[in-house]
């Protein structure tokens, strides 16, 4: 279920792990797969990551593991004169997917479309997230993978933190945070704001990012988690 240049590129890597046990740089990758910029390679590794067949190592520079092969392929060979059969897997809004036609030659950077779903406080307290407004389109360095949302920020209880009234925040959608994450939490599913995560024994504390406004603390039932922040958007 891969397109001809993800499959080339899987061999490649998996090939190289194998000779050297070193991931070959995105130069080599570029010039093992004939394309014309590295934003198509790193478009080919989102893809494979995200379809589970690579994974990127944490706090370490180019690495790179190969966690399977098609299988309906035999074992990893590069070189010119082999034979696939494309399949492109469909993506949904949100998600880590180019928006562009899938044609790996083009140079372009990739887009993925992201929805704004209305506001979200940082500040005096407003009604939970609402619907999809519209849509922006961002390049996949600004997203992590998995499925995103955009809101727009109200309020200056972030503002220590970068974050300041009229910013757009992107959130990766996900239920559980660690400590010292910013993200977006649902009190009593009535109220929508956005806080530094602070675990306190079983409470949940919501920290602001300003002096002016104090630490709220909850019990566990009250606050569920609906995503956490990845970036951020600032218009001049």
């Amino acid at each position: 279920m891969l397109t001809r240049k993800q499959s080339e590129l899987l061999r490649f890597i998996n090939e190289r792990l194998k000779e050297t046990g070193v991931p070959p740089s995105f130069d080599e990758m570029k010039e093992a797969l004939d394309l014309r910029s590295k934003s198509g390679i790193h478009r080919l590794i989102l893809a494979l990551e995200e379809r589970g067949f690579i994974r990127r190592l944490p706090n370490r520079a180019r690495a790179l593991e190969v966690l399977r092969l098609p299988e309906s392929t035999t074992p990893a060979t590069h070189g010119r004169g082999r034979k696939f059969s494309p399949e492109v897997i469909e993506g949904n809004l949100g998600k880590v997917r180019p928006v562009l036609p899938a044609d790996e030659e083009d140079e372009r950077i990739s887009m993925v479309a992201i929805p704004v779903m209305g506001r979200i406080a940082a500040g005096t307290p407003i009604t939970a997230l609402q619907t999809r407004s519209h849509t922006i389109s961002l390049p996949p360095d600004m997203l992590s993978t998995g499925e995103h949302y955009a809101l727009e920020v109200r309020g200056d209880s972030m503002i220590e933190a970068g974050i300041f009234d009229a910013d757009t925040v992107v959130i990766r959608r996900q239920e559980t945070a660690e400590t010292g994450d910013i993200v977006v939490a649902l009190i009593d599913d009535e109220e929508a704001t956005l806080k530094r995560l602070r675990k306190r024994g079983a409470s949940v504390a919501l920290e602001a990012a300003n002096p002016a406004y104090e630490t709220r603390i909850f019990g566990p039932d009250r606050v569920r988690i609906q995503g956490k922040l990845v970036s951020l958007i600032r218009k001049y």
